[in-house]
C-alpha cells in the first residue's frame, strides 16, 4: 500500500465541528487507499483519548502534538514582529517540523494532503512530493469581513491578518500541485485574488454522512413533545459568526415569532457557548443547551432548523445536516452560498427579520413535512462524501492539474470525467 502524509491543524476527530467534519472524512477516505501518516495538533484535552483510534485508522505514524492555546497565542504574537500571519505563527511547532522532516527522509512518501494554510509551512521546499492544499475557505477574506464588522483596535489587527494571510495563501498555492476550496464560489474568489495560480485551483464540496444523519432512526425527544413549536440552531457556539447569528435571531426575529406563537421556543445547541450566547437564556423563549452528546435528536424533533448567518464562508454543515434529517430549513442567503439547493423546494431563504419571522411562523404552523423530505432527497443525491472526494483522488493521481481553472468535479461526476 502506498504511503501518504496528511497534515491538519486540529485533530480530525471527533467530527463535531465544521473543519473537523471535513478533515475527518478526508482522512477516512485516504485511509481506504493509502497508509496514512498523520501530523496534527490536539488543542483540547478531551480529544487526546481519540489518538489511539486514529492510529488504528491511519495505519502509519501519528504525530499528535499537544497545543496549549494560551502559549500558542503568545507565540502567534511573534508574527507581529516578522510579518507572518498570526495563524501561521500560532501553529508553528518544532516537534511537528522535526517529525515531518524525519518521516520524509525515512519513509517512501510521494504524496501529501495539507488541511488549512497554517500547515503548509511544514512542506515548504518539498517539491518532490505531489502536494494538495485544502484551504477550505479563503480565510484571508474572512478576516477582512471581521475587520469590517469590528471597531478599532480589533479591526486594525484583523485587517493586518487579512493582508498577511492572503500573501501566505498565495505563496502556498504557488508551491503546491493543486489547491482546493469548499465551493465554486470560494474557488472563483481565490482565483481572482491569486490569478497566478488560477489554473491549479479546484472546488471540492463538503458532504454529509446520510447514514448517520438518518431521520428514520428513532431518537429520544429532547423537547418532550413540544418540538413542533421549536426552532433549532446547531454549531460551535464559541465561533463568532455563529454567536452573531443567534444573537441577531434572538433580538430581531424571535420577538416577532412570539407575538404570533407565544409557545414557540428557540434552542441554541452547541458546545462552548460564548458569554453573549449564555446571556441569551435570559430572553423569553430562548434555551441554550451547551454541548450535547448528539445533535440528531434536536434536529429530528424540531419544527424548523434556522441558519441566520450574516457572516459566512464556504458551505455550512449545519444546513446539510438539517436537510439530511429531513427538517424544514430557513437560512440567510449567506448561509446558502456554495450549496446547490432549490429554493423554496429544499430550503427557504430569508434576508431580514420580517421575512425570517414570517417563514418561521408559516413552517411551525403548517409542518411542511414535504419540504423536509425534498431536502433529504437532495442531500442523498448530491452530497455523499465519496462523490465529493473524487476530486481529491484525481488530483493525487494525475501528473498535473488541467490548465483550465474552471474544471471542477462536482458531486456525482466520475473521477475520470472532466
Amino acid at each position: 500500500m502506498e504511503e501518504i502524509l496528511f497534515l491538519a491543524h486540529r485533530l480530525p476527530y471527533p467530527p463535531n465541528k465544521g473543519d473537523k467534519i471535513r478533515s475527518f472524512h478526508i482522512l477516512r477516505h485516504l485511509a481506504q487507499r493509502y497508509r496514512v501518516h498523520l501530523g496534527t495538533f490536539v488543542d483540547a484535552q478531551e480529544d487526546e483519548q481519540h489518538v489511539p483510534m486514529l492510529r488504528g485508522l491511519c495505519g502509519g505514524q501519528v504525530c499528535a502534538a499537544r497545543l496549549r492555546p494560551r502559549w500558542a497565542l503568545l507565540r502567534s504574537l511573534g508574527g507581529l514582529l516578522d510579518g507572518r500571519p498570526l495563524t501561521e505563527a500560532y501553529y508553528r511547532d518544532k516537534r511537528v517540523a522535526g517529525w515531518v522532516s524525519t518521516l520524509l527522509r525515512e519513509r517512501p512518501v510521494r504524496r501529501a494532503v495539507v488541511f488549512s494554510s497554517s500547515m503548509a509551512q511544514y512542506l515548504s521546499g518539498t517539491a518532490q512530493l505531489r502536494r494538495v492544499l485544502d484551504l477550505v475557505d479563503v480565510d484571508s477574506e474572512k478576516w477582512r469581513q471581521y475587520a469590517l464588522a469590528r471597531r478599532w483596535p480589533a479591526a486594525a489587527l484583523y485587517r493586518r491578518e487579512a493582508a498577511r494571510l492572503l500573501v501566505a495563501e498565495r505563496r502556498a498555492a504557488g508551491e503546491f500541485s493543486a489547491t482546493l476550496l469548499v465551493s465554486e464560489q470560494e474557488a472563483q474568489l481565490f482565483r481572482a485574488l491569486a490569478p497566478e495560480v488560477a489554473s491549479r485551483v479546484r472546488a471540492m464540496s463538503n458532504g454529509v454522512d446520510t447514514d448517520h444523519f438518518d431521520p428514520a432512526i428513532a431518537y429520544p425527544d429532547p423537547y418532550q413533545g413540544s418540538g413542533g413549536r421549536c426552532m433549532v440552531f446547531t454549531g460551535a457556539m464559541d465561533y463568532w459568526p455563529n454567536v452573531d447569528a443567534v444573537c441577531w435571531f434572538a433580538d430581531a426575529v424571535l420577538p416577532r415569532v412570539l407575538q404570533c406563537l407565544p409557545e414557540a421556543r428557540f434552542f441554541i445547541v452547541g458546545r462552548d457557548p460564548a458569554r453573549a450566547v449564555r446571556q441569551l437564556a435570559r430572553h423569553p423563549g430562548v434555551i441554550v443547551t451547551g454541548g450535547v452528546a448528539d445533535v440528531r435528536p434536536y434536529l429530528a424533533h424540531a419544527g424548523v432548523a434556522v441558519a441566520p448567518l450574516r457572516l459566512a464562508r464556504g458551505i455550512q454543515n449545519k444546513v446539510l445536516e438539517a436537510m439530511a434529517m429531513a427538517r424544514p430549513v430557513i437560512a440567510s442567503p449567506q448561509a446558502l452560498e456554495g450549496l446547490s439547493v432549490r429554493v423554496p423546494e429544499d430550503v427557504r431563504v430569508a434576508a431580514d427579520p420580517q421575512q425570517f419571522s414570517q417563514q418561521v411562523v408559516d413552517l411551525l404552523t403548517s409542518g411542511a413535512a414535504a419540504a423536509g423530505q425534498a431536502a433529504r432527497r437532495t442531500v442523498v443525491r448530491d452530497y455523499a462524501w465519496d462523490n465529493c472526494l473524487q476530486v481529491l483522488d484525481r488530483l493525487l493521481e494525475c501528473p498535473e492539474p488541467a490548465d483550465n481553472g474552471e474544471s471542477v468535479i462536482r458531486p456525482g461526476q466520475p473521477a475520470g470525467a472532466m
